[in-house]
Parts: structure tokens; sequence; C-alpha cells
């Protein structure tokens, strides 16, 4: 006689996290509360750490084997990535122009030479940061949670903790973070990303009182600036 089948079979085990998860998880809490304390102290006391952040995480890549393209650094992906964030951004942000015009705050922008340099300088930042937010710790954290609305929201509250105590960039990086963090889910390609994020930057720096943005300065540098 066959015994009944709540004895027979067994209960189904939670699903416990997996171990490459539990990794990906560590990584992103180590490399990102190192990167805080750079912001807050490291930067002042010993700012060669920022050498050994990055050998860890060139280090962390070339063990992943995570190539350009999974990465969002090539080609794959560009196009529709661009499609979605670019007429975005021209949305949002062509109010802001009519307004710096409008409000007298643009009529001394200059298009010469030195002006697209120093927008190049600016994009290659901002790159630098998309790689960071997305390639990075986006990549892991899709990784630890299949919920990429989640991580996408984990994304945004990092990069704004990033830039405590700016409170105009505070803000400005929660909700165009996550937006930035929402296109790379769908389609992995950083480059429209910054690009995105260097016009916003660019926009900020021209509109937001001098007072609240302190020359763009996070961290301890927010509090020493001194406007002229």
């Amino acid at each position: 006689m066959n015994a009944p089948a709540s004895s027979a079979e067994p209960s189904k085990p939670r699903l416990a996290p997996s171990r490459g998860q539990a990794l990906a998880a560590a990584e992103v809490l180590l490399v990102y509360s190192a990167l805080l304390l750079y912001i807050w102290r490291w930067q002042y006391s010993a700012r060669w750490a920022w050498v050994v952040m990055l050998a860890f995480i060139v280090a962390s890549e070339i063990a992943r084997s995570e190539g350009l393209s999974f990465l969002g650094l090539a080609r794959k992906e560009l196009r529709e990535s661009a499609r979605i964030i670019l007429p975005l951004a021209l949305v949002l942000f062509t109010p802001a122009v009519i307004y710096g015009f409008a409000g007298g705050r643009f009529r001394t922008i200059s298009l010469s030479a030195h002006a697209f340099a120093e927008f190049g300088g600016y994009f290659v930042w901002c790159l630098v940061q998309q790689y960071l937010a997305q390639a990075y710790f986006h990549r892991r954290l899709m990784r630890v949670t299949p919920n990429r609305h989640f991580s996408s929201a984990l994304v945004a509250l990092m990069f704004a903790g990033a830039h405590i105590p700016n409170p105009v960039l505070v803000v400005a990086t929660l909700f165009g973070g996550f937006i930035l963090a929402e296109v790379y889910a769908r389609h992995p390609n950083i480059w429209p990303l910054a690009f995105a994020q260097a016009a916003a930057g660019l926009l900020i720096a021209g509109l937001a009182p001098g007072a609240l943005i302190h020359n763009m300065r996070v961290g301890p540098g927010y509090y020493f600036y001194r406007s002229r």
C-alpha cells in the first residue's frame, strides 16, 4: 500500500541565494563603500587609493571575462539605447534651454574650440560615472535580483548617495539615475547615457543657483567651497 503523498514527498526547500549572487552583492557593497570613503576621506588622506580601486575593478572584469559589448562600451545596443534616451533628453532639456536663454543665463555661451574641449572632457568624466553605475554596479545588481526595476532603483539610490550633500545633484541623480538605469537594463550601452548626463550636468551648472550648486561639488568639497 502506497504511503500518502504528504508523507512520501519532502517539502520543497526555499531557494537560497547562489554563491555567485552572494559574491556579486559583496563586491558591490565593498566597492561602493570604498568609493564613498574616497569621496569623504581618502581623497584628502590617501589620494592613491583610487588606483587600488581601479585595479580591483579591472581584475574583477577580467575574472568575469566581460567584454566591451557585454558591458555596453561597444556598438551593440547603441542605436536602440539612443532611440530611447536622446528623444527623452530632448523633451526634458528643451524647456530648460529655453528658460536659460530667456533668463539671460545662456547669452554668454561660446561655441569655441575651447568650449567643445571642455564639454569633451566632461563627457569623458560622465562616461566613467556611467561605466561605474551601469556596467559595473548595475550588472552585478542584476545578478543579485531578477527584478530589473528594483536593481535600477538601487543604482539610482547609489548614484544619488555619491552626490551627497549637494541637494541639486542628489535630486537630479536620483531621478535621472533611475531613468538611465532603466534604459541600460533594456539596452546595455553607456554612450548615449553619458551624453545625456553631460548635457544635463551643463544645464544644471548653468541654471542652478550658485548658493545651492557650489560649483557641482560633492562630499566635503561642498562645504569647503566659497563663491568669489
